[in-house]
């Protein structure tokens, strides 16, 4: 039997309608969004959508900001949704394209996303070479710090970015003509479709990523690869970004991922 979710039923709910009221106006949301903001929008008090909120936050379905207080949608519900998730589609495309990447290089590499304002990295194909960099898969890193946050800043709609940066204790401590030069770094990136940087965490590292997906429609990664600087062997950067770029295309179109949107 199909149910129109739009046809007003006779079995009312009240709790779970008004949870799932909040996560779709989340949903809805470029930027985090405030307690008040959500009362308002919802037309319920403060005390009601409080203890709501604090539910999804302990159930990891909701991301709430210690600095601003705002919230913002999890990764969670990509996890439930199962084979049916674009997370999932893309990560089934990846993986093989990335150990083909990862071995015609030479080159390990791995697919990140933001996760709140948080980047997660959720896959990694390493070279088959005795020697190679490896980055946990799951782990956490700012975005500010790393050439695969950045082009995800760099190609988010402009309040997201904001909120991002704003909510980055890397970002809070820079000077005012630091956070200027990160903004025109970061319109950079946008123009030219890539991001490089030496490793700013590890000497004689160089890192590459390009964006995989489309951020408008919500679905967006960087694939990145971390090169050790070799005595024997350079690549030339523009031959690793070619390969990056042709490996992102090729995911993002067997993902499934519009490239249009209107």
């Amino acid at each position: 039997m199909e149910i129109n979710p739009l046809k007003p039923s006779k079995y009312r709910v009240p709790a779970l309608e008004k949870g799932l009221d909040i996560l779709e106006k989340l949903a809805q949301s470029s930027r985090p969004v405030s307690l008040t903001q959500l009362s308002q929008q919802l037309g319920r008090t403060n005390n009601e959508i409080y203890r709501m909120l604090t539910c999804l936050e302990q159930r990891g379905y909701i991301l709430r900001d210690d600095v601003s207080g705002n919230y913002a949608l999890s990764l969670r519900l990509y996890e439930l949704a199962l084979t049916h998730s674009p997370l999932d589609k893309l990560l089934s495309s990846a993986q093989p394209l990335m150990e083909g990447l990862a071995t015609s290089l030479n080159e390990s590499c791995h697919l990140s996303v933001m996760d709140g304002f948080e980047l997660l990295v959720i896959c990694q194909a390493l070279t088959p070479g005795k020697v190679r960099i490896s980055v946990q898969v799951g782990g956490r890193f700012s975005p500010v710090n790393t050439v695969s946050g950045r082009i995800l800043l760099a190609n988010m709609p402009p309040d997201r970015c904001l909120a991002c940066l704003n909510t980055a204790p890397e970002f809070q401590r820079m000077t005012d003509d630091e956070k200027q030069a990160l903004k025109t770094q970061l319109e950079n990136i946008r123009n030219e479709g890539v991001s490089y940087a030496e490793s700013e965490t590890i000497f004689g590292v160089n890192d590459y990523a390009v964006l995989v997906g489309n951020p408008q429609v919500g679905m967006a990664a960087a694939l990145a690869i971390s090169s050790l600087t070799s005595l024997k062997s350079t690549k030339a950067k523009k031959e690793l970004f070619s390969s990056l770029q042709v490996c992102a295309a090729t995911i993002t179109q067997n993902a499934g991922i519009a490239l249009n949107y209107a």
